[in-house]
């Protein structure tokens, strides 16, 4: 990635963890969320603040993750972090995310939609995990870029909302599209980056002219 995106994808992290992490620490619970969502926060707590704090531990930590300074110069500051980030990040996130999925508004669409969600974000971080211990480091790099693309749907959720307010479209239509939007496109995204930095191999030569 070019060094403007590097900056935009650490900006973008780095705010939506620290906004939810003050946010939910000093505001009652449901009041950073629409008023038709507010019954739903407040009736599930416990997943809610799992969800928000543990989502938020995967931002932060992120985009660090794929710092080639870090892995070149403090390979065991990266393991830790990494070790963070898959346990309660994406384990303890990911679990929440599931379970607070079922009482999503938007209905069944929004529910399945953030439900999915939540199972790719799980899986990608087992098969990222499985990898690195198998020692298979190429592949763990692409696991991972894959799972921090899903991590990036918290980002992307709190930048559709308000620009399809701002475009005037009705919330209850809105959002569970949104549901979807906020991560589906950043797979392809990750895809993308994972072939686009994938090594061609060397094209044989022809000696001779023949």
């Amino acid at each position: 990635m070019r060094s403007t995106n590097k900056a935009l994808l650490y900006v973008l992290s780095l705010g939506v963890a620290a906004y939810a992490i003050v946010g939910y620490s000093v505001t009652p619970l449901g009041s950073l969320v629409h008023p038709v969502m507010k019954s739903d926060f407040v009736a599930h707590p416990v997943g809610v603040y799992l969800h928000v704090f543990a989502a938020a531990f995967a931002l932060l930590f992120g985009p660090f993750q794929f710092s080639s300074r870090i892995r070149r110069n403090q390979i065991r500051f990266h393991r830790w972090m990494g070790r963070v980030y898959l346990s309660v990040g994406v384990l303890v996130g990911g679990l929440s995310g599931l379970y607070i999925s079922q009482f999503a508004f938007g209905g069944v669409v929004a529910r399945f939609g953030f439900a999915s969600l939540a199972v790719c974000w799980l899986y990608t971080g087992l098969r990222a995990y499985l990898a690195i211990r198998d020692g298979a480091v190429v592949a763990h790099r692409k696991w991972m870029i894959r799972n921090f693309s899903l991590a990036f749907a918290a980002v992307m959720l709190r930048l559709y909302i308000p620009a399809s307010t701002f475009a005037g479209a009705d919330f209850t239509v809105a959002y569970p599209v949104i549901a979807w939007l906020c991560w589906l496109p950043n797979l392809l995204v990750a895809e993308l980056i994972i072939h686009s930095t994938q090594k061609v191999p060397p094209q044989p030569t022809t000696v001779g002219g023949g």
